[in-house]
Formats: C-alpha cells, structure tokens, sequence
C-alpha cells in the first residue's frame, strides 16, 4: 500500500533560482540547503510525486509563484564536496555526506504571484505553527498539509 501524497514548500530567492527558471529547465536538483531540520524533510520525507509550492523570498513582493513536484528520491548533494562551492562542508565525506538534496520538477506558474502579505491574513485558517507565518521561522524547506495546500491555491 502506496503512502498518501505529501505537500511541501520550497523557498528560493527568484535571483538565484525563480519558478521562470524551474519552468525554463523543466526539472533541477535542489542544492544548497544548509539547515538540518530543512534537509531532513527533504531526506526523510518526500517522495517522488509530492506536491511542492515554490515561494520566492528575499525579494520586493515575497509570496508564491508557483508549483512544482517532487522528481526524486533524496541523495547526496555535490556540492557539499565541491571546494569551489559557496555550499561546500569540509566535514562531509562520500561514505558520510552530510546534506541531501531532492529533484523538483515544473508543474505550473500561478496565475498570479500570491504575496505574504495576502497569506498573513489567513493566519488563524493556516493553523499555528505554519513555518511561512511563524515568527522567527527561516526554514527554507518545509511540510504543508493538504488543507493548507487547498487553502493557499484557493487565493490564485
């Protein structure tokens, strides 16, 4: 018996990487997280076929743009090993890496960008503790339930 499918949030600074280029490159591996509970989710708990909402952060109008799929199981991320890399970890190893990553494939643009200021007003609907509204929440990867899920595209 299949699990049932999960949801997901991914945060990515559209200057580095915005849903244009997910859709433009059509699958990429989500390299460079840095954060141990963020890297876990991916790891532990997504799997291919879940949901992700791509968020773009740290930018003029922060909010969502996008959605896109989980393509892969989670293995190890290169750059980790890679000295050139702004993400490289001296203490990672092959036979012991330290940060994973998982591939994530282009569904759709949203409609139109949803901003934070717009989810912030559903605070109380999106439950306590949802990582976008939290305060003093950083994680760039996090779960979303598929109440939060519907909620969040009812606003497109």
């Amino acid at each position: 018996m299949s699990r049932p499918k999960r949801y997901w949030m991914m945060k990515s600074e559209p200057d580095a990487f915005s849903i244009d280029d997910l859709e433009r490159v059509g699958t990429e591996p989500w390299s460079g997280v840095r954060n141990y509970q963020a890297r876990n989710f991916m790891r532990d708990g997504m799997r291919p076929g879940d949901g992700v909402m791509i968020y773009h952060s740290n930018c003029k109008v922060p909010g969502l743009a996008g959605l896109a799929r989980v393509a892969s199981i989670a293995y190890p991320d290169e750059t980790q090993f890679d000295r050139g890399s702004h993400y490289f970890d001296q203490k990672a190893t092959r036979e012991q890496p330290r940060w994973f990553l998982v591939d994530v494939a282009f569904d759709r643009k949203l409609t139109r960008v949803i901003p934070l200021q717009e989810i912030k007003r559903h605070t109380d609907e999106l439950g306590e503790g949802f990582a976008l509204t939290a305060r003093g929440s950083r994680l760039s990867v996090f779960p979303v339930t598929a109440a939060q899920w519907k909620l969040l595209l009812s606003f497109e």
